[in-house]
């Protein structure tokens, strides 16, 4: 079985810097797109950052210039790098994975990380 373990999360002031790290383990035989979703109570779940296999990037525009996605082909991880937090910023974030493994492929969700923004 494949799993996403998250880490990374926690409470920080308006101004401050996270990062959040993802790495997917099991019956893996390749790791395609990767990305970030979070979702605030009460709101749906909205893509944050993505991040193909090539490595080209993409970002929601509430979070453009401040977050940066990345990923470690040979480890199997996403990062995102999240500066100039504002309280917005807070909510659960979801890594995910498309990953294809022997019998077929589809897409992975990690546990969730709370990411908290406030004085």
């Amino acid at each position: 079985q494949v799993q996403l373990v998250e880490s990374g999360g926690g409470l920080v002031q308006p101004g401050g810097s996270l990062r959040l790290s993802c790495a997917a383990s099991g019956s893996i035989l390749s790791v395609n797109a990767m990305g970030w979703y979070r979702q605030a109570p009460g709101k749906q779940r909205d893509m944050v950052a993505h991040i193909t296999s090539g490595g080209s990037a993409n970002y929601a525009d509430s979070v453009k210039g401040r977050f940066t996605i990345s990923r470690d082909n040979a480890k199997n991880t996403v990062y995102l790098q999240m500066n100039t937090l504002k309280p917005e910023d807070t909510a659960v974030y979801y890594c995910y994975a498309q990953v294809r493994t022997y019998v077929n492929w589809r897409d992975y969700w990690g546990q969730g990380t709370q990411v908290t923004v406030s004085s």
